[in-house]
């Protein structure tokens, strides 16, 4: 079976700054939250991460050679602005004007984020997220990435996975900085969103021609049963992990039912200000779609009332447990193109499969190219039934830091070895190169060196 793709399709791969950087103390970088919260809790840290400061002209090398012709990347707040206001620091804005040089000429077209996470800790100091200053000053922040790289970059991303930072940084305290308070978690996500509706305007202002996205992490969320609780328990946990970004962004308000939800466990929600909608609903130009797995739904008594099932029996799962569940994903696409006709692209999707080189220095993750096709012959399926998807960008790259969980995961298309940093292209790298020679979906059996 051959599954086509749209010309001009976007095909790539996808990292984050904090993630696969390193050189966190090298050209005036200044430390990030992460740098403070992993070191305080003994974490793995980003100090050396894949050294892909040092590295990126190999690493682009490499996607050119695997016929990648887009890269998703984050540019980071505390290399270009290392007190997160205030003076720029050139060496980091020159780090990034050669690598997006560099990525063009490959034929790599650079596709930047400009918040992955790593928000400069001098502004956590002042109150981070939680306060309504770092939204106004992530807007002068993307005014001098503006003035660097705009000439040369058509599509930006604005603020990676507000769910994820909002959720796991501020209510379950996975993620940096820290915190476990419901409350404070419905805040951050606010002024999330408005960092993204502020930095919208000043790209649409001053680069009228270039496309702004955000990078929503979205999960589909199933019932556990036919039971009129469980399908009100899914549908609540629908607007609190997906509508209560995609409302607001598409459609300029927050889902009703979700508020109500909120507000009832929180109090009012006095931080939204008279209009604040209007600047977070200024419709983007796309949707950037990080999808992973399905949420398998049932009603509880908890303070939130859902409660997240684990893996199906019978399910596949990636080496992290997550199930793998490509027709979630074509689901997922459909639903995007017919609640809120938006264009996409897939800014990340992948799993953990770790495998290792085996004696004769070949990487064998045989679970990753699998999964890829099916989710790829998903993702055609979908754009065969109207959705607009504009690319697909794999997550991730390089096996890297994955943030709190450290390098016991491996998400990469190209194997890193931590003590001497050599790269090893898997064969999903390769399986993935001959689909995008192809410009379609084929069988593993159709290419040779990612036969498994």
């Amino acid at each position: 079976m051959t599954s086509t793709f749209p010309p001009g399709f976007l095909w790539g791969a996808a990292t984050s700054a904090y993630q696969v950087e390193g050189a966190v103390d090298e050209d005036g970088r200044a430390p990030s939250i992460w740098d403070t919260f992993t070191a305080e809790r003994g974490m793995d840290t980003g100090a050396d991460a894949c050294d892909h400061y040092h590295h990126w002209p190999s690493d682009a090398d490499l996607m050119a050679q695997l016929n990648m012709n887009a890269y998703r990347f984050s540019l980071a707040w505390p290399r270009i602005i290392p007190g997160g206001t205030g003076p720029v620091n050139r060496a980091g804005l020159a780090h990034y004007d050669r690598m997006v040089d560099g990525l063009l000429e490959r034929g790599v077209t650079p596709v930047p984020t400009l918040y992955h996470w790593d928000l400069p800790q001098a502004l956590q100091e002042r109150g981070g997220w939680t306060n309504r200053a770092t939204a106004e000053a992530f807007a002068a922040y993307t005014d001098v990435c503006l003035d660097l790289l705009g000439d040369r970059i058509d599509t930006w991303l604005t603020v990676n996975e507000p769910w994820v930072v909002s959720v796991l940084g501020y209510r379950l305290g996975l993620h940096a900085p820290g915190e476990k308070d419901l409350r404070t978690s419905i805040l951050v996500g606010h002024h999330l969103l408005l960092a993204h509706g502020l930095a919208t305007d000043r790209i649409r202002e001053r680069r009228p021609t270039a496309r702004v996205g955000i990078p929503l992490s979205l999960f589909p969320n199933y019932p556990a049963t036919d039971d009129p609780a469980d399908v009100a328990a899914s549908w609540a946990s629908d607007g609190y992990t997906n509508r209560w970004f995609l409302d607001p962004v598409l459609r300029g308000h927050y889902p009703a039912d979700s508020a109500e939800l909120f507000e009832r466990l929180i109090g009012p929600m006095d931080w939204v200000r008279p209009g604040d909608l209007d600047i977070i609903g200024n419709r983007p130009d796309l949707i950037g779609v990080n999808y992973y797995t399905r949420r398998r739904i049932t009603a509880s008594q908890d303070e939130l009332p859902w409660r997240v099932l684990p893996a199906q029996a019978g399910v596949p799962v990636t080496d992290s447990g997550w199930e793998s569940v490509p027709e979630a994903f074509h689901e997922l696409l459909v639903r995007l193109h017919r609640d809120y006709d938006v264009p996409m692209l897939i800014t990340e999707n992948g799993g953990v499969w770790n495998a290792q080189p085996d004696s004769d220095g070949r990487v064998r993750d045989t679970g990753r190219v699998h999964a890829l096709r099916e989710h790829l012959r998903a993702l055609s399926r979908a754009i065969d039934d109207g959705a607009q998807v504009l690319g697909y960008l794999h997550w991730s790259l390089l096996d890297n830091l994955e943030w709190a969980e450290g390098y016991a995961q491996r998400f990469g298309l190209i194997h890193v070895d931590r003590s001497t940093q050599r790269r090893t292209v898997k064969d999903s790298a390769r399986y993935f190169a001959a689909v995008i020679a192809a410009n379609a979906v084929i069988d593993v059996s159709d290419q040779s060196e990612g036969r498994s």
